[in-house]
């Protein structure tokens, strides 16, 4: 079970759904979330900020990150959470992008982000989550 994940959607059916999966399949011990990129980037940035100078171990070691949001997409998070700014003080949080498309286009981008576990579309399963527990856990 991980301790803390962060599910990043605009849509709060999606985010409720998730939070009811991953509570039930006992995925995480927390979950957080954010509406769209820019709220998760702002929640790495306080938590950089709370943390000046010393190793941040309390963050999510696993974001779901939904691809079309407005503010900021995920296509835009993962170009910012790539920069080294994050990956020095997060290099251990890994992404499960989780999407309504099936573009095979997008699936080929993803995984040009180090970061990127997997692809998987939504809505998320208790299966999906089973799946990555022996990839994670």
């Amino acid at each position: 079970m991980l301790d803390l994940i962060l599910c990043v959607d605009d849509d709060p059916i999606t985010l409720m759904l998730c939070k009811m999966v991953i509570t039930r399949s006992e995925f995480a011990k927390t979950i957080i979330t954010a509406q769209n990129g820019e709220e998760a980037l702002n929640y790495f940035d306080d938590l950089k900020l709370n943390n000046l100078g010393t190793t941040i171990s309390d963050y999510p070691k696993l974001i779901f990150l939904d691809l079309n949001m407005p503010v900021m997409g995920g296509w835009e998070f993962l170009d910012h959470f790539s920069k080294e700014e994050y990956r020095s003080a997060f290099n251990d949080c890994k992404v499960i992008v989780l999407s309504s498309t099936i573009d095979p286009e997008d699936i080929r981008k993803a995984k040009t982000y180090p970061m990127v576990l997997d692809f998987l579309s939504k809505p998320i399963s208790k299966e999906m989550l089973e799946g990555l527990k022996a990839t994670l856990l």
